[in-house]
């Protein structure tokens, strides 16, 4: 079931994911296996013949997450730094270069700056809220502009429609990472981009209880050419970590509109609080990137972060006092977790043009009670 007339929430239930044909399961098996008996030398039963190659599960997986990124291919790995491994190296050759978020997630930084460039490839940071510091940033040899929305951790909105006519005028492909907004909130595909990257662990998964990533794409040349490299580099995701996912899809749409509403409680408790500096938020009218945000988004998302005016002890003494949020790396979860970016998840961009400020704290505000969420982050504060 692919037929993108269908709700989101149907599409997150049902697409990929029929009733199985010999027993009429209504979810889909795990099919915990290596290998697949073939019928006669060459003939493939149902194109199975090796795990690495396809897997029912994953196929159910990829096939779900295609459609509800409104696209036509969708490719499932074992994390979403593989995804992205995938992708690179699938498009890039030695000299290519890369415009990529002056404000990236720390991962991504690493993987093009300590891995990808000793191959050749070359890259610029670029600070994407503004369309004209990207077209300053896009050469000759650009091949990719590589966009998350919001950022990671400072949740800087950059407008999808006007990086991708920038991208292609260059001849370049727009690669939108949407893990923070989840495909409930936005689409990039239908806004021009050309290929979406997910850390399926976070808010795809939803349970803090599997690793993975995917990337989804409509052209049927670039998903061949995807899917020869999927193949070849082999980082794909396990029968049991596929059904994790595909089990926590199916709940999105009802996790995301809670992972919301409790945000926006969170934000007015920080915005109001005299501890806390600046509150990182796109919900906020205030925010740079709030109109663009209303525009190509749902709603504004479950990630908050914010400054604290006592600088970065300050930032450290709430991260370890809160008692009901978790503190730890990773988001997406049912659970609210804290972090403190610049000593956590963004350790690998300490020093260079990346670096995150230390009075930052980044939220993923989970779908607790509010009220013990505000309750919590109150003491902490205090």
């Amino acid at each position: 079931m692919s037929d993108t007339r269908h709700g989101f929430e149907t599409l997150a239930i049902h697409a990929g994911q029929e009733p199985d044909a010999g027993t009429g399961s209504v979810v889909v098996p795990i099919y915990q296996t290596s290998t697949y008996k073939q019928d006669g030398v060459g003939g493939l039963r149902g194109g199975y013949e090796y795990g690495r190659s396809a897997n029912p599960t994953r196929a159910a997986l990829q096939e779900c997450l295609a459609a509800l990124e409104g696209g036509a291919y969708g490719l499932a790995f074992a994390s979403g730094l593989a995804a992205e491994d995938c992708l690179l190296r699938a498009v890039l050759t030695p000299g290519d270069h890369v415009v990529i978020p002056d404000d990236a997630y720390g991962g991504s930084f690493r993987l093009l700056a300590k891995v990808l460039a000793r191959w050749g490839v070359d890259y610029t940071t670029a600070h994407l809220t503004d369309l004209a510091t990207v077209t300053a940033a896009i050469g000759p040899a650009t091949r990719v502009v590589w966009a998350e929305t919001p950022t990671n951790p400072l949740l800087g909105i950059a407008d999808i429609n006007g990086l991708a006519h920038l991208a292609h005028e260059a001849g370049a492909l727009l690669v939108v990472d949407n893990t923070f907004a989840s495909p409930y909130l936005q689409q990039p595909l239908g806004l021009g981009a050309d290929v979406v990257v997910h850390s399926t662990t976070k808010y795809l998964g939803g349970h803090s209880d599997v690793v993975g990533g995917a990337l989804v794409v409509d052209d049927a040349d670039l998903a061949e050419l995807l899917a020869f490299h999927q193949n070849a580099m082999g980082a794909v995701p396990g029968p049991f970590d596929s059904w994790l996912v595909l089990r926590g899809v199916k709940t999105l749409g009802v996790r995301m509109d809670r992972h919301c509403a409790n945000a926006e409680r969170v934000v007015e408790l920080l915005s109001a609080h005299p501890a806390v500096g600046r509150v990182l938020y796109p919900g906020l009218p205030d925010h740079p990137g709030h109109e663009v945000a209303a525009k190509q988004m749902r709603a504004f998302g479950g990630m908050v972060s914010f400054t604290m005016r006592g600088g970065e002890q300050a930032a450290l003494r709430v991260c370890e006092g809160t008692r009901v949020i978790t503190l730890g790396e990773s988001l997406g979860g049912v659970e609210s977790l804290i972090e403190h970016p610049a000593r956590m998840t963004h350790m690998s961009v300490s020093g260079s043009e990346l670096e995150v400020p230390g009075d930052l704290v980044r939220l993923s505000v989970g779908i607790e009670s509010v009220e013990d969420l505000l309750a919590d982050l109150s003491q902490a504060l205090d």
